[in-house]
């Protein structure tokens, strides 16, 4: 009876001498098995037969809680939220909530909630503590108010906040709105991303001018050597034909008059979005659906003249092609 644990031990010591090993052959010291698998979470190899763990890391990097699936993982997790660049301090300051009641769900009493809009009052306050922060408190805020009305993913709002702090860091903003700034910085990003924003579309959601967000868009992408490509007048089509109600076949027609026109050339000089508008009503036209120049231009944002003078171009190459 009393070989047994001595014979567990030398497996024991065996494994761990195969593991100190530079290139050790992993196989199981239990039932001979090569079948090791590694965990994702300790990084420990497994046998795949027996259930022995043949390998272990020195180093736990992990929590001392087990969590099953993600809602039990995410309940038991005690860190705050990620750094993010969409808020002037990165969200690492702290925040008090607006509710008047204690931790057990027990309200305030008077005195106590006098206290509490006292210190959110302060709170407020000493988030910004110069004129730098407080500039980019509202261009940040600027930037995920208009994101939020375009439907803006995350990851564009990320880029925009970006690409407003190094306009900032580059005193880019001194004699130009906030605004301004702050909406051809999000321009910037949906380009960057290659989400299909047009202009006209971002100054609708703007507090200054198409004009203006046009103007600072250029300077900062100049000053910033900012690498954008000419919008691809493709990626309009999807987003307008659903608008529309257009069918599918529609939609590929469309697709298709924009790459062979642009494959000969007929796009340099023009919109993107009046191309786009023009190809899906040409794309109408030939699929024999009903789609007026009016209901093409309301959804492309742009003039029924704008779409009469592209459309021909477009239906002659595709004869001619």
């Amino acid at each position: 009876m009393t070989t047994r644990p001595v014979r567990r031990r030398e497996r024991e010591s065996e494994a761990k001498r195969r593991a100190r090993e530079p290139n050790p052959e992993r196989v199981c010291t239990e039932c001979e098995s090569e079948t090791l698998i590694k965990s994702d979470d300790r990084g420990e190899f497994v046998c795949n037969h027996c259930g022995l763990v043949v390998e272990t890391p020195n180093i736990d990097r992990g929590p001392e809680w087990r969590a099953f699936n993600q809602s039990e993982r995410r309940s038991k997790s005690r860190v705050g939220s990620p750094i993010t660049r969409t808020m002037h301090d990165k969200g690492l300051t702290t925040q008090i909530d607006w509710k008047n009641t204690d931790a057990a769900g027990r309200s305030l009493s008077a005195d106590k909630r006098d206290q509490m809009r006292r210190l959110r009052t302060w709170q407020e306050r000493i988030r910004t503590k110069d004129a730098g922060e407080r500039n980019l408190q509202h261009a940040l805020g600027e930037i995920d108010r208009m994101a939020s009305a375009l439907g803006v993913p995350r990851s564009a709002r990320e880029v925009a906040s970006v690409i407003y702090r190094r306009a900032l860091a580059e005193d880019l903003i001194r004699g130009r709105s906030i605004e301004g700034v702050a909406t051809g910085c999000l321009y910037a990003a949906c380009r960057t991303e290659g989400i299909s924003r047009s202009l006209e579309e971002v100054a609708e959601v703007s507090r200054v001018e198409r004009k203006e967000i046009g103007r600072t868009y250029r300077h900062v992408s100049q000053r910033l050597d900012l690498e954008l490509e000419p919008v691809d007048p493709r990626e309009y089509v999807p987003r307008f034909c659903s608008e529309l109600d257009a069918s599918e076949a529609v939609e590929t027609k469309a697709i298709e008059i924009i790459s062979v026109t642009t494959d000969r050339g007929l796009l340099s000089g023009k919109s993107p979005t009046g191309w786009a508008a023009a190809a899906i009503y040409a794309a109408s036209l030939l699929c024999h659906e009903r789609n007026t120049q009016r209901e093409v231009a309301a959804v492309a944002q742009v003039t029924e003249v704008t779409i009469r003078n592209r459309y021909p171009e477009q239906l002659e190459t595709m004869d001619h092609r």
